[in-house]
């Protein structure tokens, strides 16, 4: 450690301070761990201690996370960590618009919220836009917050339709090798969707509405030559939709309707020969208005802190394996 700083953090409430600190202090060994500073509490102040820079960075961590509290945030594992990596790159003023919509209540009375600043550009792109493309790894909350934000439009009548829509090539299966009749075949590839859907509004009130029709889970097959009005469209899984199932989707759009297309450009199922219709989408209408193409990070990843670790090192192998990759191809075109 260079030079030894201290600073002082002033709390007002002490509900702040027992939310920020966590059962048995975690929260705060953990930026004392991230940030390799010293921090103690007496009374309604917290002492940092550590080099000049560190201690900065941890008197914001401090500061956000207590912001974050007096709102009535749950400060939790996922929480802290965010906040250090949102201090880390410069990006802490952003903490302040964290915390402020709410896309949708679930049948248990849970508000769901986006948690990371690319979930929130997604949750107000989606609200902005007609189509919405949202790319990125599992865990980032494409979905979930996309069916969130459907249940809202839905519960507000600014749609009369619910329909979750995917591609049914899924890790190599074929849909003639699973047993039972055409709606049995497809329900394994839309469970995440019906999960989702069941979490918003409760398995009773989701079996009324599909019973009526004014909710619909079906594979990408059955939007042929259909025309979507008053409707709220998700497609997901979109990384394995050939080039042609994206253009006749995208092109099912109705008056009224909005739709959120969701896909990991990682995660694709295809074979080698067919080009992915989510890659080709976010090519293609990059530059045309009214749609707006999301691209969520590790960063947003919001399961446990594993899954984070887990897609940055599969993400750091593949730049070593495409970096490996060309020598070879150049002996291959001198010798022939």
């Amino acid at each position: 450690m260079s030079h030894v700083t201290e600073r002082i953090v002033s709390v007002e409430r002490v509900e702040d301070l027992i939310a920020v600190f966590g059962s048995f202090d975690e929260n705060i060994k953990r930026i004392e761990e991230a940030l390799d500073v010293n921090i103690v509490n007496r009374g309604n102040e917290l002492k940092i201690s550590g080099d000049t820079e560190s201690v900065d960075k941890a008197a914001r961590t401090l500061e956000g996370l207590l912001s974050l509290a007096a709102r009535g945030e749950t400060i939790d594992e996922q929480r802290v960590r965010y906040l250090i990596t949102l201090v880390q790159e410069g990006n802490d003023a952003l903490v302040s618009q964290m915390a402020k919509d709410v896309v949708c209540i679930t049948a248990k009375g849970k508000p769901i919220k986006a948690k990371t600043v690319g979930q929130q550009k997604y949750m107000q792109a989606i609200q902005n836009n007609t189509i919405t493309i949202g790319v990125g790894p599992a865990g980032t909350g494409k979905t979930y917050l996309a069916v969130a934000a459907a249940v809202a439009a839905f519960r507000e009548r600014t749609v009369n339709r619910i329909i979750l829509t995917r591609p049914a090539v899924e890790a190599g299966e074929r849909l003639g090798f699973l047993p039972g009749d055409l709606q049995n075949k497809v329900d394994p590839y839309l469970r995440p969707l019906y999960d989702a859907l069941y979490d918003m509004l409760g398995p009773e009130t989701f079996q009324k509405y599909q019973e009526r029709g004014s909710i619909e889970v079906a594979p990408l097959a059955y939007m042929r030559g259909r025309t979507l009005d008053d409707s709220f469209i998700i497609l997901d899984e979109a990384q394995n939709t050939t080039r042609e199932q994206m253009k006749m989707f995208l092109t099912r759009l109705g008056f009224g309707s909005k739709i959120v297309i969701t896909g990991d450009v990682t995660q694709i199922d295809l074979p080698d020969d067919k080009v992915s219709g989510l890659k080709d989408a976010v090519r293609v209408l990059e530059d045309v208005k009214d749609i707006a193409i999301c691209k969520l990070t590790s960063a947003d990843v919001v399961r446990h802190a594993l899954v984070q670790q887990i897609i940055n090192a599969y993400e750091k192998a593949s730049k070593k394996q495409e970096q490996s990759r060309p020598a070879p191809q150049k002996r291959y075109t001198q010798r022939k």
